[in-house]
C-alpha cells in the first residue's frame, strides 16, 4: 500500500496521474472509429502534423502554442481527407507527404531556433513533469466535447464507419461527419501529447481498440472496453513509469503490449479472426447495436 501511496505524495504525481488515465480513456475511446476505418496510420500521421505546428507557433506566439498546433493539426486532417477523396492520390500517400512534411518543418525549427516551451524530447516522448492545470482543463474539455459529438451523433458516425457509400446515399452528410471525426482525433492527440508524446500517441489510438475488438463482436462493448484499457494502461504506466525512471509515454505503450500480448494469448485463434483485416478499409464488422 505504501508503494501506491508514496507518489501521490506529489503534485506533479497527482496531475500526471489524471492526465494519464483521461489521455488513455479518451485515446482509447476515439481509437476505436479510427481503427475499424482502417484508418490507424492517420493518427501516427497526424500526431506528427501538429508536432510541426506545435513548433511553429512557439515562434510567433509561444503563448498560444496550444491552439497554434490544434488548428494546424485540424487543418492537416481535412487536406488529407479533401485530397484523398477528390484526386487520385490514395489517402495513405496524402498522410505521407502532408505529415512528414509538417513534421520535419517542426523539426527544422527547434533545430534552427530552439523551444520557448515545452522541451523538444518532453513533446516527442511525453513527460509528467510540468502539467499545468489548464492542461489538465483542456483534456477535461475535449474528453466532453467527443463525448457529446459521439452522443449525439452515435448513429451517423457509426454509419459512415461501416458503410460510407449507403450512408451518403441515405442523406447523410459523410464529409461533414468524416471532418468531425478529423476534429475530434485532432484535438485529442493535442490534449495527450503532454504524457504520451507524439511518437507514441498513435500506439494509443491503435493497441486498446485492439484489444477490445479481440474481445467482442459488439460495437457498443467495444467502445467502453477499450476506453476502460486505455485509461488503466495510463494508470498502471504511470505509476510504473515513476519507479522505472522512464518517460510516462513509454510506460503507458509498454503495459498495453504487455496486455495485448495476454489478451492475444487468451482468445488464441478467434481474437485474431476478429481482428483480421482492421488494417484495411473493408474491415471486419462487429455487431451494431439495434
Amino acid at each position: 500500500m505504501e508503494t501506491l501511496l508514496e507518489p501521490l505524495g506529489f503534485a506533479f504525481f497527482q496531475k500526471g496521474l489524471i492526465v494519464a488515465t483521461l489521455s488513455g480513456a479518451l485515446l482509447g475511446f476515439i481509437g476505436v472509429y479510427i481503427v475499424l476505418r482502417g484508418m490507424s496510420y492517420i493518427g501516427h500521421g497526424l500526431s506528427h502534423a501538429i508536432f510541426g505546428g506545435y513548433a511553429a507557433t512557439q515562434l510567433f506566439a509561444a503563448q498560444f502554442y496550444v491552439l497554434g498546433a490544434g488548428l494546424w493539426g485540424i487543418a492537416s486532417a481535412i487536406a488529407i481527407t479533401t485530397v484523398a477523396r477528390r484526386s487520385r492520390i490514395g489517402a495513405d500517400a496524402a498522410i505521407g507527404v502532408v505529415t512528414t512534411a509538417s513534421f520535419a518543418l517542426g523539426v527544422a525549427l527547434f533545430s534552427k531556433f530552439g523551444s520557448t516551451g515545452p522541451a523538444f524530447d518532453q513533446a516527442l516522448f511525453g513527460s509528467i513533469l510540468g502539467i499545468t492545470n489548464s492542461q489538465i482543463i483542456w483534456l477535461v474539455v475535449v474528453c466532453a466535447f467527443t463525448a457529446l459529438v459521439v452522443f449525439f451523433r452515435y448513429r451517423a458516425l457509426l454509419f459512415t464507419t461501416f458503410d460510407p457509400d449507403v450512408a451518403q446515399a441515405s442523406g447523410i452528410k459523410v464529409a461533414r461527419i468524416e471532418a468531425l471525426l478529423m476534429i475530434m482525433l485532432s484535438l485529442s492527440i493535442l490534449v495527450t501529447l503532454t504524457v504520451i508524446g507524439v511518437t507514441l500517441v498513435a500506439a494509443m489510438l491503435v493497441i486498446p481498440a485492439v484489444i477490445a475488438r479481440m474481445l467482442t463482436d459488439s460495437f457498443g462493448r467495444m467502445l467502453a472496453i477499450s476506453t476502460v484499457v486505455g485509461s488503466a494502461c495510463g494508470l498502471i504506466g504511470m505509476y510504473l513509469s515513476y519507479y522505472a525512471g522512464v518517460p510516462s509515454g513509454t510506460m503507458i505503450v509498454l503495459v498495453g503490449a504487455v496486455v495485448f500480448l495476454i489478451v492475444l494469448g487468451i482468445t488464441g485463434v478467434r481474437g485474431r479472426r476478429r481482428t483480421a483485416g482492421l488494417d484495411q478499409h473493408s474491415a471486419p464488422r462487429p455487431k451494431v447495436p439495434a
